[in-house]
Formats: structure tokens, sequence, C-alpha cells
């Protein structure tokens, strides 16, 4: 769906896509290094490049990739605004120093009982 030219954010997609371990690892090298082939992206995960390439359509769909074509290739960035938005949606209704605060809590507990 657009709106004035704009894809407006599926919630429901973009969690199904983020759902999914391997995409998180693509995201990240995407995050990493923007620009990233096809092969480039595949050359650090163990995966075919058959299963990178369907990923990379199911990111695609849920607008947290784009790809822009360079002569004979193909180049994939990471789009931030949908993770943005629902961080925004999602994460700004807490406030943020107690959730930190709780977290490092969390953190320091489960350090204690690492031993």
């Amino acid at each position: 769906m657009q709106l004035n030219g704009y894809r407006t954010i599926d919630d429901d997609v973009v969690f199904r896509a983020l759902a999914d371990p391997s995409r998180r690892r693509l995201l990240d090298g995407l995050q990493a290094q923007g620009g990233q082939t096809l092969g480039g992206l595949t050359s650090g995960l163990s995966m075919t490049r058959q299963a990178v390439a369907k990923h990379l359509d199911i990111l695609e769909r849920a607008n947290l990739v784009s790809s822009r074509r360079c002569g004979r290739e193909k180049l994939h960035f990471i789009n931030p605004i949908p993770i943005n938005a629902i961080a925004e949606r999602w994460i700004s209704k807490f406030d943020q120093p107690h959730v930190a605060a709780l977290s490092a809590l969390k953190q320091t507990l489960e350090g204690e009982f690492d031993d």
C-alpha cells in the first residue's frame, strides 16, 4: 500500500520478516556494510544463493531492504525506517529510563547466577 508516494508500514509483515534468524543476520550484514550483492551476502552465511535470494525477497516485501541495479550487479541496502517506526510505536510506549534500569538489573542478576 502507498500513501502519498510512500509505502505504509505493515507491522505484521515486518514482524514476520524479522522473526527469522537468517533474515536478521542478513539485516545485520547489510547494516554493517550496505550495497552488497547477493554473492557478497551469501559468502558470509551458510546458505545457498537461492535461500539468501528468498530471504531477501521477503525482506524487500516488508520494505526492510531496498535494491538498486548498478551495471550488471544488484546492490542491496537496509531500510531502517520500518524498524524505527516499530521502535517508536512499541518501545517508546514504555518509560525509557525505567526500561533501561530493569534491563540493567536483569543483566546484573543473571550475571550473579552464571557461576
